[in-house]
């Protein structure tokens, strides 16, 4: 049973996740290093979790491939959402990443051949409706929306992928694995970077003290905590609450953003009215999902019960 010190903890993670985009910006370092050592300080951090509290890394050989499988996908998730916020802003990068819910309407149906449901394809549209808008105000800002889209789509197949690893294996180890595979992704795809997408053909290390301070935090607090915390949560909060609150964190981030790096942050009434159609259709879509769902229960009823509504 959720109290609220439950959801209290709940909405403390999403403030956290709120400053992930900051932090990103605030770090000197280039998207793909950035990953490399956030992924690498998380793995090693939950590794000497599990060593230390005695519990076991064994899941099977099988199990641990898929995983890190996922992790990759992550790290892609990852190293897009930080260029995103790199090359036009925090505010265009987590207005992109506002779509990861309808992403997840979407992509869900296909991987686990579900029927997909006549209100996710009037909110898709609206979704369009919005970055459509972002675009037309925002058009110099269209490799960062791009990359945040790109980055949401990546965050919802993981997501989609995680929901059932998380019935078989402990929070502790998936996360592990994850962020090892992650760090593993990084170090493969280094070459390509370093050949073709870095200007100077190099990789990038050098941190200042601040830089460190920003990064730790990047890799503890805002990677190992959350990522845990989220996964017990579920065993006490509906997943329907837990939505509904995750779904804060572009907002939180947004306004974050504007009263730390000030002007730099500030968009056209056009991405402002854009971004809100966004988050107008991540929070109405749990509510439309529900009814839907209700209605769905209701018509499988024998006549006359729970039907009154109906004429």
């Amino acid at each position: 049973m959720a109290s609220f010190k439950h959801y209290l903890e709940l909405h403390f993670i999403v403030f956290v996740w709120g400053f992930t985009a900051i932090l990103g910006k605030l770090i000197s370092i280039p998207a793909v290093e950035l990953v490399f050592l956030r992924t690498l300080i998380a793995a090693a951090t939950l590794a000497l979790i599990i060593k230390f509290t005695g519990k076991s890394f064994r899941i099977g050989r099988g199990p641990i491939i898929k995983i890190i499988g996922v992790g990759m996908l992550i790290s892609a998730h990852w190293m897009l959402f930080f260029a995103s916020a790199r090359v036009a802003s925090v505010s265009i990068c987590l207005a992109g990443m506002a779509t990861s819910s309808l992403w997840t309407a979407i992509l869900e149906p296909i991987f686990y051949q579900k029927k997909i449901k006549p209100h996710e394809i009037g909110l898709a549209l609206l979704i369009f409706l919005g970055l459509y808008l972002i675009f037309q105000f925002e058009f110099s800002h269209a490799l960062g929306i791009l990359m945040g889209v790109g980055s949401a789509m990546l965050g919802a197949t993981f997501s989609i992928i995680n929901s059932r690893l998380t019935r078989k294996y402990s929070p502790l180890n998936i996360t592990c694995y994850e962020m090892a595979g992650a760090c593993l992704g990084t170090a493969l795809f280094m070459p390509i970077y370093q050949l073709f997408l870095s200007p100077d053909h190099a990789v990038h290390f050098t941190l200042t003290p601040l830089d460190w301070v920003y990064i730790l935090t990047l890799a503890l607090v805002c990677t190992v905590y959350p990522f845990t915390g989220s996964v017990r949560l579920m065993q006490r909060i509906p997943i329907f609450n837990m939505n509904l609150s995750i779904n804060l964190e572009p907002v939180y981030g947004i306004v974050f953003a504007y009263f730390i790096f000030g002007e730099s942050e500030h968009m056209s009434g056009g991405f402002y009215a854009g971004a809100l159609i966004i988050l107008f259709s991540v929070f109405i879509h749990p509510i439309l999902d529900r009814r839907y769902e209700n209605r769905q229960l209701q018509s499988t009823l024998p006549n006359g019960i729970g039907g009154a509504g109906h004429s």
